[in-house]
């Protein structure tokens, strides 16, 4: 891991298990490099949301709970732009079989709303084959 100062880009690279001190650890890394390039609170929201739907899709259906699997999480925060990528070690899925969660016939559906939040609050989510693969960016707001 990598520390900037002020203004400086932050890259960080973390392979994350289940153990959730290390979630937050590499969590608070990133959010405290968005703020030290003087993101506004709602641009922190929107990133940490982002964020935490990734890594807990990564966990949860991606990995599917095994505590053999890690999730790898890279991100770079820049002064206009937040990169975010995480993969995990599962076989994938195919994001167009998600119902979207806002039609009234899914309603009900437990899932497919954390790829929405992601989409929603984010400039940028790609899921590259075979589906284990998220990348999103977040443009600085002019």
């Amino acid at each position: 891991m990598t520390h900037a100062a002020p203004n400086e880009n932050f890259r960080g690279k973390y392979v994350l298990h289940s153990g959730r001190e290390e979630i937050e650890s590499a969590e608070k890394a990133l959010l405290a490099a968005i703020e030290r390039q003087r993101y506004d609170r709602s641009s922190l929201f929107a990133i940490r949301l982002a964020l935490e739907e990734a890594l807990t899709n990564a966990f949860k259906h991606g990995n599917k709970g095994d505590p053999t699997k890690a999730v790898h999480l890279n991100c770079d925060v820049q002064p206009d732009v937040v990169t975010i990528d995480v993969r995990d070690e599962g076989s994938g899925f195919d994001p167009d079989a998600v119902p979207d969660p806002t039609e009234s016939e899914n309603l009900e559906i437990p899932s497919g709303r954390g790829l929405t939040l992601m989409r929603a609050y984010m400039t940028e989510v790609l899921i590259l084959p075979p589906g284990n693969r998220v990348q999103m960016k977040y443009m600085r707001p002019v």
